[in-house]
């Protein structure tokens, strides 16, 4: 065998045993240097993808990456078929189960978020760098703050910047996607767009600073004319004044105190002086005073003995989950909010109606302003306001109220100022459907003195002056259901509670004109007063001392 074939086998050997292993090797690689799949992400079904911003908003680039947010994380309620059942039961006269609210505790047990899913969230946020708070009492919401890239990370967005209005923005551009199995316990996230903000629906006489017209001549209202329009006087005489009852008021301003303390020196009413509550900071805001000090001092007149709280939070949607959050957590029995914006523009309607829920069954009487845009709340189409549009709370209409020399109710017409019509977001609830074919919840449930004929006189911010809108009818109904609710404990009976499922219990019944005064004349620029519920005034006002004789 010649030699130069011996070497050629050798080379041959040697080569194919140094690359044998080479495959093994290659093939080695790519697992032990393998990365873990991307987990599936889900986007959060009840938050906006791009909240809503102005039509004059302008993109002007991006949140810096260590610029504080605060976020409100909202968990999934459990076993809603069965809490539905409830509710149907809570509400029906014939049932065993009526009246028969929940606390929080056995609300957070049946229906809040468990235990192991508090956990798994909490978990998870603080894998992303965040700061996670307790969950709230009734196991539906977590605080959360951190910086904005810890939130963009964590919910999967970018967040940018607009100029708008003359203020600068941010929102998300996109939906927040979270891991699916952390995004099945968690149902929205507030606080990656601060462009959203309430308003309150009053206006104030201020035509001695040449700023607003007057008031047309009408019935101005002191605290004597109000109880006697609506028949308060007897009640409040026989210590059906609210005395044991919490009022809870919905505010994103701060207030003057001093005011109310004039209002209430005044007019001798002896009221307790109001206490604050802050909810998520807080805020340090008085440009909505005049609506803290109308609501305050409303309430104080109508219910002199009831103790007032006063949940101020930051004007943003992270504000207001928290605020709600808090007022069902800590069970307050009778809620008033004076501010909001166009349901189509609300951010956080999965989450708040949650809480909205929770209150109807645990027997808290929920009542909203239904705006002062008439039949066109967002100022261009047919809308309604929110939360007064929710249909676990009570929308409140304005009228025009006129009392007789002897301080009895007279007359009442719907303001033409009055929000009200259909909700594009939420179907006929069962309560309504018997007055209501559309389709759609409708809106407002009851009303009260709000028009522009029948303003309120009060201390706003140290000046005596008329302010009137339906953030005068809201804390109008809230005062009533405290007296009731007085008048409740002293007869042992039960509460006003869940107020829309009892108020058209009422209104559909024998006794509608004896409770209720009807008003069947008015329009707000979509819709026309009639003959019993009408989407201007509802139901009408209450005739209180009757309302209390003939239900207790």
């Amino acid at each position: 065998m010649p030699v130069s074939t011996t070497v050629n086998r050798r080379i041959r050997r040697t080569l194919g045993a140094l690359a044998a292993p080479l495959p093994v090797f290659v093939l080695a690689l790519p697992v032990a240097h393998a990365a873990t799949p991307a987990a599936v992400r889900t986007a959060l079904a009840g938050t906006a993808a791009a909240p809503h911003l102005a039509s004059d908003a302008v993109r002007t680039g991006s949140v810096a990456a260590n610029t504080p947010i605060t976020l409100e994380v909202s968990l999934t309620p459990r076993n809603q078929a069965g809490l539905d059942v409830f509710l149907r039961q809570v509400a029906d006269p014939a049932s065993r189960q009526y009246k028969h609210y929940l606390t929080v505790a056995q609300y957070a047990a049946t229906y809040g978020a468990g235990d192991a899913q508090i956990a798994q969230v909490t978990k998870y946020l603080r894998g992303q760098g965040l700061s996670v708070g307790t969950v709230t009492a009734n196991h539906q919401t977590l605080a959360v703050s951190g910086t904005a890239a810890q939130a963009e990370k964590a919910f999967g967005v970018q967040l940018g910047t607009w100029r708008t209005g003359g203020h600068d923005v941010y929102a998300n551009t996109a939906a927040p996607t979270l891991p699916a199995d952390i995004a099945s316990v968690v149902s929205s996230v507030a606080g990656l767009s601060n462009a959203s903000k309430r308003t309150p629906s009053y206006h104030i006489d201020n035509h001695a600073a040449g700023t607003q017209a007057a008031p047309h001549a009408g019935t101005v209202l002191t605290p004597t004319k109000a109880r006697g329009g609506y028949n308060l006087t007897g009640p409040l005489a026989s210590g059906d004044n609210g005395s044991g009852l919490t009022v809870g008021l919905v505010e994103f301003s701060a207030y003057s105190s001093s005011a109310v303390a004039a209002y209430n020196s005044k007019y001798s009413l002896g009221a307790p002086a109001a206490t604050v509550v802050n909810v998520a900071g807080g805020t340090t805001d008085t440009s909505g005073s005049v609506e803290d000090e109308l609501d305050i001092e409303v309430v104080n007149a109508l219910a002199p003995k009831a103790n007032v709280k006063v949940y101020e939070a930051p004007n943003s949607d992270a504000g207001e989950v928290a605020l709600y959050a808090a007022l069902v957590s800590a069970d307050v029995p009778v809620i008033s909010s004076s501010w909001g914006q166009p349901e189509n523009q609300e951010n956080n309607l999965t989450s708040d109606d949650a809480d909205f829920k929770e209150a109807a069954a645990q027997g808290q009487s929920v009542f909203a302003a239904s705006g002062d845009n008439g039949a066109t709340d967002d100022g261009s189409s047919l809308s309604v306001d929110y939360p007064a549009s929710d249909q676990y709370v009570s929308g409140v209409g304005g009228t025009n109220l006129t009392v007789s020399s002897s301080n009895a109710w007279s007359s009442e017409t719907g303001w033409s100022g009055s929000g009200g019509g259909q909700s594009d977001k939420w179907s006929t609830p069962s309560f309504q459907a018997p007055v209501n074919s559309s389709g759609h919840r409708e809106v407002p449930d009851v009303s009260a003195a709000g028009g522009d004929s029948s303003p309120w006189y009060i201390d706003a911010d140290g000046s005596w002056t008329d302010v009137w809108g339906t953030s005068a009818a809201a804390p109008n109904w809230a005062a009533f259901v405290a007296d009731y609710d007085t008048a409740a404990a002293k007869a042992g009976k039960a509460k006003f509670g869940y107020a829309n499922s009892f108020i058209y219990s009422v209104a559909r019944s024998s006794l509608y004109n004896t409770d209720f005064h009807d008003i069947k004349s008015g329009n707000n620029g979509g819709y026309s007063a009639g003959v019993g519920y009408d989407e201007v005034t509802g139901w009408g006002s209450y005739n209180a001392a009757q309302f209390i004789a003939t239900k207790l």
